[in-house]
């Protein structure tokens, strides 16, 4: 039975960094796998360009292919200005999509990431999920994002403490080599973006429970009907 997936991240290049092995992994075993993106990924930096927009698009658009999903919705919300838009007009964004794909899962961003569009990417996934009965959604997982997860400030109940871990040792090769279409996004080790720091985390979340490689998660949500 095909399980309906939908990843819902902040930016181009966060579906793969958090959870690019974990996609992989479920076409591979034949789930329906979607993505939402709601920032443009660009306008934050002082030079960026329409134009810049629009590559990113493409290369997100390219990964969509590359990594097998049915569907990619690209919104425009501005990058790292979540907070210059309602938790509200955000929320009814995500509604909109969890609405049309209906998904059994739903992975997302760690609601204590350093990175403002993260933190309200993650609210807006919970206010868009408030349980009710027969409602769709039965898991929400959050990853973690390098260089915006392990920045942020370590208060009590914001850390990252993963309690699920998913084998993705067939797919941390592809993963890596998918990664490479974002390569501007990426950086020189040992920056924590980078294609080592990458590999080096889910050799480290594998390590720690059995595996060569793991992308690791909170459970957020796990309904048993």
């Amino acid at each position: 039975m095909r399980n309906k997936i939908l990843v819902i991240v902040a930016h181009p290049d966060d579906e793969v960094l958090g959870v690019g092995g974990t996609i992989l992994k479920h076409v591979a075993e034949g789930d329906d796998v979607s993505a939402l993106i709601l920032g443009d990924g660009e306008l934050s930096r002082g030079n960026a360009t329409l134009a810049d927009i629009k590559k990113r698009e493409k290369q997100a658009e390219q990964v969509s292919k590359k990594m097998g999903l049915k569907n990619l919705f690209l919104e425009k919300l501005p990058d790292n200005q979540f907070d210059s838009v309602s938790l509200l007009s955000i929320t009814k964004i995500v509604e909109k999509y969890i609405n049309k794909i209906k998904p059994e899962v739903i992975y997302t961003h760690h609601g204590g990431d350093l990175n403002i569009d993260h933190q309200l990417t993650f609210q807006s996934v919970l206010t868009a999920c408030r349980p009710q009965p027969g409602f769709f959604v039965k898991s929400i997982f959050t990853f973690e994002t390098p260089s915006s997860t392990e920045w942020a400030n370590k208060d009590f109940g914001k850390t990252f403490i993963p309690n699920f871990y998913n084998n993705i040792s067939d797919f941390i090769d592809r993963k890596i080599e998918i990664l490479r279409i974002y390569k501007d996004e990426m950086r020189s080790y040992p920056h924590p973006r980078s294609y080592e720091g990458v590999q080096i985390l889910a050799k480290f979340r594998g390590m720690t429970v059995g595996y060569k490689y793991a992308e690791a998660f909170e459970v957020i949500r796990k309904l048993n009907d």
